[in-house]
């Protein structure tokens, strides 16, 4: 697995770091895209590519979990409506792809390091620009436990997606 050194924590990342939002979380997406790029990670902007308020977050979440449903293991989404609740529930709809809303530190800590999140999900109406990148950073740089428990637990949502994603 390769590896970016990150504001002094490793960033563990192999693909691409795919990200997306609607018009409310619009500017917070231009704001993180640029922090990103500037740390040296690569980011694909799956839109808005302007700001208009008459767009649907869900076709936004769409494009970026498809794309990480594609190689779940190694890409990373990054999807930012107003609540976060709408993009969530869409990404999690996609086989593969296991979103979570990070509303602080320790959260996404744990996202990634007990259930192997892939998809940090942001909720511009409750964050500042400072507060995201910090987020982002310290999901990014967490890799998943492997924890006897967490991987048994992972093991079980496969299960329920093999059944209902037929």
């Amino acid at each position: 697995m390769c590896g970016i050194y990150f504001a002094h924590k490793r960033v563990y990342h192999i693909g691409m770091i795919y990200i997306g939002a609607d018009h409310r979380g619009f500017e917070l997406k231009e704001n993180l895209k640029k922090f990103l790029k500037s740390r040296g990670l690569e980011t694909e902007d799956l839109g808005a590519h302007i700001y208009d308020e008459s767009d649907d977050y869900v076709d936004f979440a769409k494009e970026v979990a498809e794309k990480v449903a594609e190689n779940p293991a190694s890409s990373r989404g990054i999807l930012i409506c107003g609540s976060g609740h709408g993009v969530d529930v869409v990404a999690n709809k996609f086989r593969g792809v296991r979103a979570a809303l990070g509303f602080n530190n320790q959260v996404a800590a744990q996202s990634r390091e007990h259930e192997d999140a892939n998809v940090l999900v942001l909720a511009s109406d409750w964050l500042k620009a400072e507060e995201a990148q910090d987020i982002a950073a310290v999901w990014l740089g967490k890799e998943f436990s492997g924890e006897d428990r967490n991987v048994r637990r992972l093991k079980k949502i496969q299960e329920i997606e093999e059944k209902n994603f037929k």
